[in-house]
């Protein structure tokens, strides 16, 4: 099977290339029509991966002072590349986000429920490729705060650990080690449509740094951030959210507890 991987450099990117270490890597502009054409004509894959996009840097309030350049990446490239997969018949893969949703631990959110989380041009941008794709025979990944035991500074407990007030509300979360596994057996089956790949259970970021400090660092210091002073610290709104994982079991794909994840995760940066 031969897999073609755009957005290769970027933070998930590098982790896809890992998995798929034969993959091809085009540095090519995912919006930019024709030269999809020509890399996709050329190498002929089975398999295109997209894992481009705009989250910004460093982090999604980026986006609302770059409107365009999100729009771009998170909306136009993808379009182009599901018109141009679907004229070659190439199974596309998108790497996409749960991060369009908002609501407390007692809802659990489905792959069929519509986005309803509006804050932030990011997720904003991501719920309208989220519902286009939905339409196409596109295996589209939702993942959420992704992290591993790295010290990758794209990482949920790296970002964490800047902070000096972190947020305690319950969400769910992806551990890249078991979305990779998972992803891989997905394309195996050439599934199709939206899945939620996230750990089972959820987790608040405050708990992740009090482990944080359990088992990797004693002497870091940070402060409980409330999700109603959010607004104090975050130009745009925040996704916080729980998923519903069960189509993914569904295919007997089975994921760790997320606190199991986040111990694993901890003990690879403590012996790291």
């Amino acid at each position: 099977m031969k897999i073609m991987i755009f957005g290769s450099k970027g933070f998930m990117g590098q982790y896809f290339l890992s998995a798929f270490p034969d993959a091809i890597c085009p540095s090519v502009d995912i919006a930019d029509a024709p030269k999809v054409a020509e890399v996709l004509d050329a190498e002929k894959p089975d398999v295109v991966i997209n894992a481009a996009g705009k989250t910004g840097r460093p982090n999604v309030d980026w986006c609302e002072d770059h409107k365009i350049e999100t729009i771009h990446s998170n909306v136009l490239g993808p379009l182009v590349l599901l018109e141009e997969c679907d004229k070659r018949n190439i199974y596309m893969v998108h790497i996409g986000t749960g991060c369009v949703y908002s609501g407390g631990p007692e809802t659990m959110y489905s792959e069929t429920d519509a986005p309803n989380f509006f804050g932030s041009f990011y997720s904003r941008s991501k719920g309208h490729i989220d519902q286009l794709l939905n339409d196409f025979p596109v295996l589209n990944i939702r993942l959420r705060m992704p992290f591993d035991g790295t010290n990758s500074e794209r990482s949920l407990i790296n970002k964490l650990k800047k902070y000096e007030r972190v947020i305690d509300t319950d969400n769910s979360m992806t551990y890249i080690p078991d979305l990779l596994a998972a992803t891989k057996t997905l394309i195996e089956k050439k599934a199709t449509g939206p899945y939620n790949v996230i750990n089972p259970g959820s987790m608040n970021p405050y708990r992740i740094m009090e482990l944080y400090t359990e088992i990797v660092d004693p002497s870091h210091t940070f402060e409980k951030l409330e999700l109603e002073d959010l607004s104090e610290v975050a130009t745009a709104g925040r996704s916080n959210c729980v998923l519903d994982g069960k189509k993914l079991e569904d295919e007997g794909i089975s994921m760790r507890p997320v606190e199991d994840a986040v111990r694993e995760a901890l003990e690879k940066l403590k012996n790291s």
